[in-house]
């Protein structure tokens, strides 16, 4: 079991790190008193491995005392258990700027004159658990994309491009564009096997579908030009911070050609390194009468 502590000044970007820790799929649990977590991370481990990797945000709310804090950390430390400390920081001018931004109040404003003075306080008081982290993260000058990505460097799991999930759809024209495309590929220039009498009611999931497609030059050039596109914007989409990225596949109406072209590219893709889902989402619609 993995267990990342998640602490650091208030305004530095804990709660935006804990969601681009959810999508790399970490379990996140906010604000959790240090007299819990041995409790919970043992909850955990009897899971079953439903929780194998969780993400703790401690911070200058939970406890008066670090001391219960820092007890709590030795043991996790000593366990037979994968278990590290990330803290996030960021200079008191820009902390001041998030927070006049947000109009949040700071948790430590009741305790000084100032804004400033209360993100000073809480600078001193979280400097011991800064001393102690095994991973520290200045937040000042990146941007979130650049943080999600640093997060997904250090913590991300072997396989997880940029953390990104790519969804390749076939659809028919004919029955809409899918909202949810990113990206949208016209495949109605190639030859129909709809015209191809003992191909009409097969779908292009079919052997004899799939090779009619694909037996014709331009499917191939097509297919790799759309490879060479994607092995460029694909790292660049994920450098963004998109976590996830939807293309879609038309045709007239989503049996044939878009069917065995999206095939084809979740495969591509698929071995570029990306997780992918596919969908077909009119192959299973009956009305065959417009050609396919």
């Amino acid at each position: 079991m993995e267990i990342l502590i998640i602490s650091g000044l208030s305004g530095a970007g804990k709660s935006k790190a804990a969601s681009f820790l959810e999508d790399m799929g970490f379990y996140i649990v906010d604000n959790m008193p240090a007299a819990m977590i041995l409790k919970f991370a043992e909850f955990c481990a009897g899971g079953g491995g439903r929780y194998s990797r969780i993400a703790l945000v401690y911070d200058v709310r939970t406890d008066d005392s670090l001391s219960g804090f820092f007890e709590v950390l030795e043991k996790l430390k000593g366990m037979e258990r994968i278990c590290r400390l990330l803290f996030l920081e960021a200079e008191t001018e820009v902390v001041i700027h998030r927070y006049k931004e947000s109009r949040r109040r700071h948790p430590l404003r009741d305790q000084a004159d100032s804004l400033e003075a209360a993100v000073r306080l809480e600078r001193e008081r979280m400097e011991p658990v800064r001393q102690r982290a095994d991973v520290v993260i200045d937040t000042s000058r990146i941007s979130t994309a650049r943080l999600r990505q640093e997060l997904l460097n250090r913590f991300g799991e072997e396989g997880q491009q940029g953390g990104m999930t790519v969804n390749v759809l076939s659809f028919g024209f004919k029955y809409g564009i899918p909202m949810e495309a990113d990206l949208v590929f016209d495949v109605r220039f190639m030859p129909n096997p709809f015209y191809i009498e003992e191909l009409r009611d097969q779908t292009g999931l079919d052997e004899g579908v799939f090779s009619y497609v694909f037996g014709f030059r331009q499917t191939g050039e097509f297919l790799e030009r759309l490879e060479s596109l994607l092995s460029l914007t694909l790292p660049l989409y994920a450098e963004e911070g998109k976590t996830g990225l939807s293309i879609a596949v038309g045709c007239t109406g989503g049996h044939h050609r878009s069917v065995s072209i999206a095939h084809a590219l979740a495969r591509k893709i698929r071995d570029l390194g990306y997780p992918v889902t596919e969908i077909h989402r009119d192959m299973g619609r009956g009305d065959y009468t417009l050609g396919n």
